[in-house]
């Protein structure tokens, strides 16, 4: 897009983009969060005497965060509440890396 256009025109043109994307993705994420919560009762199983088993541990890390990121989302989408501490992208990005990260880990 940006090799034919000009660089107002790009940028009008991603303005325009950007506003269905700011609509929408919030509220997948939210659907995705909800849905997580969901499988992860279908998919935890029994937790033997023996403990918790590898995988068992690796997604309670994953349902933490994720849960942590949902709350985050619809604090500030639905509730215009912004985050009190890390207030940057950095820190959620570092969270859905480290989920993506521990799904790689979890059929070892």
């Amino acid at each position: 897009m940006n090799q034919s256009l000009t660089d107002d025109e790009h940028a009008k043109a991603r303005e325009a983009i950007m506003i269905h994307v700011r609509k929408v993705v919030p509220y997948a994420l939210m659907v995705a969060v909800a849905s997580g919560l969901y499988l992860i009762t279908q998919v935890f199983g029994k937790i033997e005497d023996s403990g918790m088993s590898y995988f068992q541990i690796l997604l309670s890390i994953k349902a933490f965060l994720a849960s942590w990121l949902g709350f985050r989302g619809i604090n500030q989408k639905l509730f215009k509440i912004n985050p009190w501490v890390f207030k940057s992208h950095l820190f959620p990005f570092s969270f859905v890396v480290i989920i993506i990260l521990l799904s790689q880990f979890m059929y070892i």
